[in-house]
């Protein structure tokens, strides 16, 4: 009994070893000084709205006539400017932003789709990622007009995907099919090239946070560098994860591992360094297959795109191309936000001017050669946005990530069998480089995202069974901050 009662009280006096907090070490944080942009257009989005159920209403005949028209109208404008190099703060890419928004919810309402809107949202992207390559991508017009084409006119043709049938969806849009010598494989039907750059969304809850949580939010969460091998022709991807640090994924795992969608882009041939080597791409491919075999290379929860002894997704491309005098993200990414900041620093972020997955899309050193995405996935991509929108407001408004305290103890116990793991080349339950703390409240972050998307997906079930048709994305935000309770 005696033994019992002293092995007890060893126990409790570990627990209570256990709880004791280990000071925070407060590093100097890298802060931006931009501003988050904010689109403020809640006006627009009901009368896109409005629109739409107009345009359900009228016969098909009408509608058909009316959306031919307005789309011959939208591809003369396209067509007047297409040799012209145009500037960031000309007229030409508001005027069609604004033709665009007024046909799109007209097109979400036929029934009979033709697939004019993707056809004319790739022509308008493959211009302005022309138009960009002589635009200061660090200036502010440059960034929001860059910003406002090709994420708000994809928002607006996603909307249509979503009304769509699935006869009508169509899940793959092939945008460019820029030159490249380096070797080439066929992922789902896209021709591949290697040190093609795949820009991917995760469906887990922090891929939402990743993709939302900077100045400007977006749809991506992840990148990959691809790796063709030239014996074999065997794609290879070489990314950075939070478990297990920079590894080389097969084709199979890497697309088993769930997507909601993925963005193939490629190293513009016209640039100055690749006519010089036009394989340059396969070899900074190659150079950091090579780098992820030969040393370990941790998970860089800092964010720190300057220390290569550590690397984040986005660090594994840019690092690689570095190598070999190609700088990747033309303009950094900012994040500005308070509350952004906050939450992202309880993860371990000490750098919020970085490279950020979604932000690539805007570099004119590269082309958009593809975008794939399914329906059911497109939609729990929008999902999963709005309710990480609805956290961010709160985020913003000073509400705080916290963590039970009583379960320190055995998050520091499951960390010191994970480091032991780690240690042995296999995965710990909790990462390393991620703390105990950090652990507790990344499980607060998940619980209150899965509470509020089991709300939002109420609402959306009675939305859906009261119009009889998928709420757009500002309604799904609408739910979203319903949702968060009191």
């Amino acid at each position: 009994m005696k033994k019992i009662l002293k092995i007890l009280l060893i126990l409790v006096g570990v627990y209570c070893l256990l709880l004791i907090p280990l000071p925070q070490k407060e590093g100097a944080l890298q802060k931006a000084s931009q501003a988050p942009f904010v689109w403020d257009q809640d006006a627009l989005w009901e009368h896109l709205e409005a629109s739409f159920l107009s345009g359900k209403a009228m016969p098909a005949s009408t509608l058909d006539s009316l959306v031919n028209h307005m789309a011959r109208e939208s591809d003369s404008i396209l067509l007047a400017y297409a040799d012209k190099r145009i500037r960031p703060e000309d007229g030409f890419y508001p005027l069609i932003e604004d033709h665009f928004f007024r046909i799109a919810p007209l097109i979400a309402a036929q029934q009979n789709k033709s697939d004019w809107h993707i056809r004319f949202y790739n022509n308008v992207r493959g211009k302005l990622k022309t138009d960009a390559i002589y635009w200061d991508m660090n200036s502010e017009a440059s960034r929001n007009v860059s910003y406002r084409v090709l994420y708000g006119m994809r928002a607006a043709v996603e909307e249509i995907l979503l009304q769509s049938t699935n006869e009508q969806y169509v899940s793959t849009m092939f945008v460019s099919d820029e030159a490249s010598a380096s070797p080439v494989a066929t992922i789902m039907g896209i021709p591949i090239h290697s040190g093609d750059l795949f820009v991917s969304r995760g469906g887990a809850e922090v891929s939402a946070f990743i993709s939302r949580g900077n100045d400007f939010p977006g749809n991506f969460s992840h990148v990959a560098l691809v790796y063709i091998s030239e014996d074999t022709n065997q794609p290879y991807f070489v990314e950075a994860h939070i478990e297990k640090g920079v590894a080389i994924a097969s084709q199979e795992a890497y697309l088993k591992d769930k997507k909601l969608r993925f963005m193939v882009m490629r190293p513009r041939a016209s640039l100055q360094a690749l006519k010089a080597d036009p394989m340059l791409p396969h070899k900074a491919a190659l150079y950091m297959y090579e780098e992820a075999q030969e040393r370990h290379i941790p998970y860089d929860f800092k964010m720190d795109y300057y220390d290569p002894s550590a690397m984040f997704c986005s660090e594994v491309g840019s690092y690689a191309y570095k190598q070999f005098g190609v700088g990747l993200w033309e303009f950094t990414s900012t994040i500005s936000s308070s509350g952004i900041i906050d939450w992202l620093h309880n993860f371990g972020v000490e750098n919020f001017v970085t490279q950020m997955p979604s932000d690539l899309e805007y570099d004119p050193s590269l082309s958009v050669v593809a975008e794939w995405r399914d329906k059911e996935t497109l939609f729990q991509d929008h999902l999963d946005n709005a309710v990480m929108d609805a956290l961010i407001g709160r985020a913003n408004a000073g509400e705080k990530l916290t963590y039970n305290r009583w379960l320190l103890p055995v998050a520091r116990v499951v960390k010191g069998y994970s480091f032991l793991l780690t240690s042995l080349g296999k995965e710990g339950i909790i990462p390393e480089g991620m703390s105990p703390v950090t652990a507790l409240k990344n499980n607060d972050f998940v619980a209150r995202f899965q509470q509020v998307k089991a709300r939002t997906e109420l609402k959306i079930a009675a939305f859906e069974k009261e119009q009889s048709y998928v709420p757009p994305y500002w309604q799904l935000v609408r739910f979203a901050e319903a949702s968060l309770g009191p």
